[in-house]
């Protein structure tokens, strides 16, 4: 059912963004008539700007978009809610929501997965997990097998913050050559589960 449009002088309705999958409200938007057809048309939220006073699309300058799964009209037909898969923060800030709320697994290890394939192919030269995969597979061995060296090295003395900030440094590089494998943390996980198993 289409929203009636007409219902406010200006012809925008709001439009609550909520994830499909964790269903956290992201973000709140307005759309008018266009803005909601070329929602549909193109799977991607687009809003009309009430700043710019144009259409826009969610992650037209950033990428990171708000694939549509699926819209709501509510019981008085005047507003919208989008469930959607947020291609990356939602928020101009760079926050998960635009209420700084986190919006991923309470694992952090798989958050800090996704974080690491958000940067992989961020194309930000700023970002040094970019520039790692840049120079390619050999590199990343190489810090891993740097990492683990200086975790041994603070294994054998009694600072338990610089063993652990060393210890920290080899599980992300860990997390690094991981995916540049095309493995996963789970798929790791899955393998010592097995092995439990037989235990």
């Amino acid at each position: 059912m289409q929203p009636d449009f007409k219902k406010y002088a200006d012809g925008l309705v709001p439009a609550i963004i909520q994830d499909y999958k964790t269903q956290k409200v992201l973000m709140l938007g307005f759309m008018n008539e266009e803005a909601l057809k070329k929602t549909e048309q193109t799977g991607q939220v687009s809003f009309y700007s009430r700043s710019k006073k144009r259409i826009w699309t969610k992650g037209e300058e950033s990428g990171n978009y708000l694939k549509l799964k699926q819209i709501l009209t509510d019981c008085d037909n005047d507003s919208l809610l989008i469930r959607a898969e947020p291609l990356g923060p939602v928020c101009h800030t760079g926050s998960d929501t635009c209420w700084s709320e986190r919006n991923h697994s309470e694992n952090f290890l798989l958050y800090l997965e996704e974080i690491i394939a958000l940067r992989r192919n961020s194309n930000d030269e700023n970002s040094y997990v970019y520039k790692l995969f840049k120079k390619g597979l050999n590199k990343i061995a190489q810090k891993v097998g740097e990492e683990a060296v200086e975790l041994i090295i603070e294994a054998k003395d009694v600072n338990k913050d610089l063993f652990l900030n060393e210890a920290a440094d080899l599980l992300f590089h860990f997390l690094i050559l991981l995916q540049s494998k095309n493995a996963t943390l789970n798929e790791v996980t899955q393998i010592l589960k097995d092995r439990h198993g037989h235990r």
